[in-house]
């Protein structure tokens, strides 16, 4: 029985990340007056914003690491 529950409990999982993705569209969309190309112009400048951070941030730790302010976990 344990593997009905895990997969009850997964397809509840499930079923809520569902729910709160389309709340997350529905906010996007209505930020955007009900806008869908505007929803998704924004969403494209907003993940390369998140990028160019990304980037950024890799530059610097690896910046760092070199210098030797970061040491690698040995466990």
């Amino acid at each position: 029985m344990p593997s009905e529950f895990h997969a009850k409990t997964d397809a509840m999982t499930e079923l809520s990340e569902d729910l709160a993705l389309d709340a997350a569209m529905d906010q996007a969309i209505a930020a955007c007056g009900g806008d869908l190309r505007a929803t998704i112009r924004a969403l494209i400048v907003a993940n390369d914003y998140l990028e160019t951070e990304v980037t950024e941030l890799m530059k610097a730790v690896s910046h760092a690491y070199a210098r030797g302010r970061f040491h690698s976990y040995s466990g």
